[in-house]
């Protein structure tokens, strides 16, 4: 499967990029399926410069974004694993493991006393800072090797980058299945 990450030109044409009307899935359908496609691209080409950027794994470098996104509180540990479609048991685990690398804090939600809530630390902060400009690029650069310019260029509201800065070249708007 690496292989065809490195030789685009192999793969089968993304089959959202061939028009409207095209296939026997209606357009809402093929939307959901080149978004999954784009979701487990960006997946698998974070996975090393996670780990090699912030030494943490997928799934804590997840949980770090959410936090991110937090104002300097934090989150109850019940929304994160909500917001991430992860069982509780599995997400105590990977904050426990933050924790102990001193990128997560966490404490007890006042008034609440089975409620925890966890936070980033500074030095999580910094790391993800220092870390953003190459977590951009690899994001960029997956998305366009599995979305035509039409995709990318919708993509742009969410994520302005991926139609100025990667427009693929045309047998680049590939995806594996």
């Amino acid at each position: 499967m690496a292989d065809s990450a490195e030789h685009p030109a192999d793969l089968p044409a993304c089959p959202s990029a061939q028009g409207a009307g095209a296939g026997l899935l209606p357009s809402e359908l093929r939307g959901w399926m080149l978004l999954l496609a784009a979701t487990g691209a960006v997946e698998q080409r974070l996975r090393s410069v996670v780990k090699e950027h912030l030494d943490v794994s997928h799934d804590e470098f997840l949980v770090l974004c959410l936090l991110a996104e937090q104002p300097q509180g934090g989150l109850r540990m019940t929304r994160v694993a909500e917001l991430l479609g992860r069982p509780k048991t599995r997400l105590t685990y990977q904050i426990a493991c933050l924790q102990h690398a001193g990128l997560v804090t966490r404490r007890s939600v006042s008034g609440d006393k089975r409620g925890v809530e966890v936070a980033l630390t500074d030095k999580a902060r910094d790391m993800l800072r220092e870390a953003s400009g190459a977590l951009a690029e690899t994001v960029t650069g997956a998305l366009a090797h599995v979305m035509g310019p039409e995709q990318c260029a919708a993509m742009s509201g969410l994520m302005p980058k991926a139609a100025t800065e990667s427009q693929p070249e045309p047998e680049h708007a590939t995806v594996s299945d």
